[in-house]
């Protein structure tokens, strides 16, 4: 592997990938607001929660919705710029939570394409997720022997 040296700015980059992701998930939660209530759900529509933003990160996912049976809908959202094939990021405890709750649980991908304030687009995997991308670790946590 060939490492080529740039500048990076990290703190830049992670405010950015945050708003976006922030937006992405904003999307998704009007989304999931508006299609339970076309579906007449209006009680299931009024109880879907924005897991990570009023209780924060760890989870394993970011909203709490539902069917229209009123089974959950525990969605990860990934929001990239780019197109549907760009790499994203996922947790060991999302995928954990993938596991444990595959019935349940969806990775919703939002993708940027140019116009994503207009035409924002989607598609959802769902468990297990290795029947549908490639996971590579990037990082890795060191402790002392």
């Amino acid at each position: 592997m060939t490492a080529i040296a740039r500048k990076y700015d990290v703190a830049e980059q992670d405010a950015r990938n945050r708003a976006l992701g922030r937006v992405g998930e904003e999307r998704l939660l009007d989304h999931e607001h508006a299609s339970l209530l076309a579906a007449g759900q209006t009680d299931l529509a009024e109880r879907i929660r924005w897991v990570s933003h009023v209780d924060g990160d760890g989870a394993g996912y970011d909203i709490r919705s539902f069917d229209t049976d009123g089974s959950d809908r525990l969605i990860e959202a990934k929001t990239t710029n780019g197109w549907e094939r760009t790499p994203f990021h996922i947790t060991r405890n999302e995928l954990a939570v993938a596991g444990v709750h595959s019935n349940d649980w969806r990775l919703v991908r939002l993708v940027r394409l140019w116009n994503f304030s207009r035409e924002p687009r989607a598609f959802e995997l769902r468990p297990p997720l290795e029947a549908h991308v490639s996971l590579m670790a990037v990082s890795y946590q060191a402790s002392f022997l």
